[in-house]
């Protein structure tokens, strides 16, 4: 058993949310006796757990008499948690609270503001009127092309006051990307930024709101947001209007009339990543993205009032829909917007510091950089109040647990998370009151039937498979927009095993109950008929000081064989190093040394830049799809789609 690199201390445990939560319950007249009776409870009873969590959050709302009414006929499928409940999503985001702050945002080293929570209320109350006003009423959408800026914050709000669906993307999309996503879901307003600051630049993207707006029809308000200029010139975009000049005939609006929903009236439209074709748009309900937020931002994460919640996101990730909803706890939202590594990598500990930092959100890739430019935060800045640091994205590497306690801060509950857009949350994450141990993530989600499947549907341990939920949850979608008779749906999800939610991580649950997760089921390797997840090399390549990033795919090999494949693995470098024979020779040693002989790569290349989608993540499917010859569907998902020009046509990969 690997020994924990830390423990939270009887102090913390004591008085962590989670433990006053389950000294609340006595389920059978007895609280349970640690994290995993709770959880084991939380599966087998969860219509008292589910509940549980809404009494002990303070929804406001009405829950009524049933919890969840299901089909006998489906497991999963057809299943309505809370089905006479009446809530808001933005009134329990708004809720009274002590903390004065409600929004704190700095753009790059450009721009500093902050909101009060009176603040952001009156902001939120006068668009309400403004869209109201404009003829926006319940289900219709309303699309926001905004950067991690106050004003994609008080929109959402606006927006969910009403009952209508909100729907973002970051202005970092291209014309098509948007239209993409936009152009599906058929909004009614398109509200937008006249630009951006990135790595010191301003980038102008008028040209192309305008260019979107002019190819969506339904569109009859365009409402432009001055972020780069004091005045931005939108004259020539159609129906366009400044924001200032939009809310300013209800400057005097103060109160908000919040439509009392049902829990699974739709809230937000999410988009897949849209790498293998036009991304799919779920719909996601009120009441199930509130409670499934609150309990893990209180149960999870240790989020209280007064607390100060930072994740690294882009208004395209769903962890801008996450890290939105910790208003609801009380906390104030840290915003940023721009490079990270600006300031020669200091600017987001800057900020944790300047602002009093509790919880620090980001992605494992973001770590690994972190670890390889040679900054160590510990020395530089005063991260006192900093308690927890979360990453996601992708699998973080043992290496990256090292280096968190190491170099950022010793005593930090270190929250490995995943899930996804799919449930707009997740199914296995941290715990304040669990050990965490190196290169694993702590726990399943509460009132989350998390399994791992062998190829059969049968449940395994200690060894490799797919991640699987096996009872409904508040937080799986509504549905696909468009797909009115679920088939869409079901394919995605349910396809694999009948009545089990198949997520598409390849993972393993170890002897005391973490969760290793090995990489995307649909990027899994298979030389010889064994599986090898992409995360395994990962981790041992990314150790070398000389590799920045690496990325891993299967080749069919021999060429239009119907069998085996073999290992390609391809390498960024640090500037100024050569891939020689003498570090191809060390890449493959450490590889097998740590792994198996089969996870050797039958052949190593270096590339300059790796393709990545806006969130970050690397793509292994579009690499494999180019050096097999084989269309890219989706481009306009990618954030540097001309990287993949440095795959194509290898002359390496074309013989032994």
């Amino acid at each position: 058993m690997t020994d924990p690199c830390w423990t939270s201390s009887p102090e913390n445990v004591a008085t962590a949310r989670v433990t006053a939560f389950m000294r609340n319950l006595k389920p059978d007249g007895a609280e349970p006796k640690g994290y995993e009776e709770l959880w084991r409870w939380s599966i087998e009873q969860p219509e008292a757990f589910w509940r549980a969590v809404w009494d002990f959050a303070e929804v406001i709302g009405e829950p009524g008499a049933r919890i969840l009414q299901r089909d006998p006929q489906q497991r999963m499928l057809g299943a309505h948690w809370f089905p006479e409940a009446r809530l808001n999503f933005a009134e329990n985001l708004l809720r009274p609270s002590t903390n004065a702050d409600a929004l704190v945002f700095w753009g790059e080293d450009r721009v500093q503001r902050r909101l009060s929570r009176k603040e952001l209320h009156s902001e939120v109350a006068q668009l309400a009127a403004a869209l109201r006003d404009q003829g926006v009423v319940a289900g219709d959408r309303v699309a926001v092309w905004l950067p991690n800026m106050p004003e994609a914050i008080i929109a959402m709000l606006a927006v969910a006051s009403i009952g209508a669906i909100f729907t973002s993307a970051s202005p970092d999309f291209g014309v098509q990307g948007a239209l993409d996503r936009f152009g599906q879901v058929t909004p009614k307003v398109l509200i937008g930024v006249d630009g951006y600051f990135y790595n010191g630049k301003t980038i102008d993207v008028l040209g192309k709101l305008g260019e979107v707006a002019g190819q969506l029809q339904t569109v009859e308000k365009v409402i432009v947001v001055s972020y780069v200029s004091e005045s931005a010139l939108h004259d020539a975009i159609p129906k366009a209007v400044g924001w200032k000049d939009f809310v300013a005939p209800f400057a005097g609006a103060d109160t908000i009339d919040f439509a009392a929903l049902p829990f699974d009236h739709p809230l937000y439209i999410l988009y897949s990543s849209g790498t293998t074709g036009v991304p799919k748009c779920i719909v996601h309900g009120a009441g199930g993205t509130l409670l499934q937020h609150l309990k893990e931002h209180q149960l999870h994460s240790d989020v209280r009032e007064g607390d100060r919640l930072f994740y690294f996101t882009t208004c395209g990730w769903m962890m801008w829909n996450w890290l939105a909803s910790g208003l609801a706890s009380g906390a104030t939202l840290l915003l940023y917007d721009g490079n990270p590594f600006v300031r020669d990598g200091r600017i987001l500990f800057d900020y944790a510091q300047a602002e009093r930092m509790t919880h620090f959100g980001t992605s494992a890739k973001y770590i690994d950089a972190l670890a390889k430019s040679g900054l160590v935060p510990r020395e530089r800045f005063d991260l006192a109040s900093l308690r927890a640091i979360f990453s996601t994205g992708s699998p973080l590497s043992a290496e990256g647990f090292d280096f968190v306690y190491r170099s950022i801060k010793p005593e930090v509950q270190l929250s490995s998370i995943s899930g996804g857009t799919d449930i707009v949350s997740c199914f296995v994450l941290g715990s304040p009151i669990l050990p965490v141990r190196r290169g694993e993530i702590q726990c399943r989600g509460l009132g989350m039937a998390v399994d791992v499947f062998d190829e059969n549907g049968k449940p395994i341990r200690g060894e490799k498979g797919e991640l699987v939920c096996t009872q409904p949850f508040p937080s799986m979608p509504l549905g696909f927009w468009n797909d009115t008779d679920g088939t869409k749906y079901r394919a995605a999800y349910f396809e694999r095993f009948p009545e089990v939610w198949c997520h598409g991580d390849f993972c393993e649950i170890t002897e005391h109950g973490g969760l290793v997760i090995h990489g995307r089921s649909d990027a899994t390797l298979n030389p010889g008929g064994v599986r090898i997840g992409t995360a395994e090399i990962y981790r041992q390549v990314e150790r070398l000081p000389e590799v920045m990033e690496s990325l891993v795919i299967a080749q069919t090999w021999p060429p239009r064989s119907l069998g085996d494949v073999r290992i390609v693995l391809f390498v960024r470098l640090r500037d100024g190093i050569v891939l020689t024979e003498e570090l191809v020779k060390r890449i493959k040693s450490t590889i097998r040394e740590n792994t198996t002989p089969r996870h050797v790569p039958a052949k190593i290349l270096a590339v300059p830049d790796m393709p990545r989608t806006k969130s970050g993540k690397l793509v292994e499917i579009a690499v494999r799809n180019v050096i097999h010859g084989e269309p890219v569907k989706n481009l306009e998902a990618l954030l540097n789609p001309e990287a993949l020009e440095h795959f194509r046509n290898r002359s390496e990969l074309a013989g032994d």
